[in-house]
């Protein structure tokens, strides 16, 4: 089966999971991503209703209303009963690496508002050890230079994403090399940079 056919396949899986969980009064958050993606398209097809949804980036929230789904603001909903999203690598523990399409810093946001994560992964995407795919890093453009020295200083290798700007204005940074020992740690160490607006490391739920 390609990965696309897995990407397809898991998302069918997700709206067949949310029948009986979503109603028409339920506001879901959305996240980003190629799997995400198949989960509107999926969503659409099996026509279930909710109230809504909170996107994590422009791209999901264009797909959304392109789908006759309310796109609203988080800070309008406040907590949320679940947030779907995919992941570009996950472990055994179901701590994540994410951020491939960039939207890494609105989608921990939103998963955080949330009281369930449903991640949409196949088996491609389970590794023994995180940091095989390269970790994004979203950097306010004043602060690359030295945030990408500190990366270095951490055994890094650091590219900059080229031509990409996310949602929020920012630059990022994909960073290989890192020691994935801890992860929880290292997320919480990263985001203590000067100048880092967040990483893609979800390893805190």
């Amino acid at each position: 089966m390609s990965q696309e056919l897995y990407k397809k396949a898991v998302a069918t899986a997700a709206v067949e999971w949310l029948r009986g969980k979503v109603g028409a009064d339920t506001v879901l958050g959305v996240g980003s991503g190629s799997t995400v993606r198949h989960f509107i398209s999926a969503l659409a097809t099996a026509e279930l209703r909710c109230a809504g949804a909170v996107a994590a980036s422009e791209s999901s929230a264009e797909l959304l209303r392109a789908t006759g789904v309310r796109v609203l603001d988080l800070n309008e909903v406040g907590e949320l009963p679940i947030y779907v999203d995919g992941a570009d690598e996950a472990d055994a523990e179901l701590r994540l690496i994410k951020g491939g399409g960039g939207a890494m810093v609105r989608e921990k946001i939103i998963a955080s508002a949330a009281r369930e994560f449903l991640c949409l992964v196949d088996e491609g995407k389970m590794v023994e050890r995180l940091g095989v795919f390269p970790l994004p890093v979203e950097v306010l453009p004043i602060a690359r230079g030295a945030v990408e020295r500190a990366l270095r200083e951490r055994g890094g290798e650091v590219e900059l994403r080229a031509g990409f700007i996310s949602d929020n204005g920012n630059e990022i940074l994909d960073v290989r090399g890192l020691d994935f020992g801890k992860p929880l740690d290292l997320e919480a160490e990263l985001n203590q940079l000067p100048g880092v607006v967040g990483n893609g490391v979800f390893a805190r739920r």
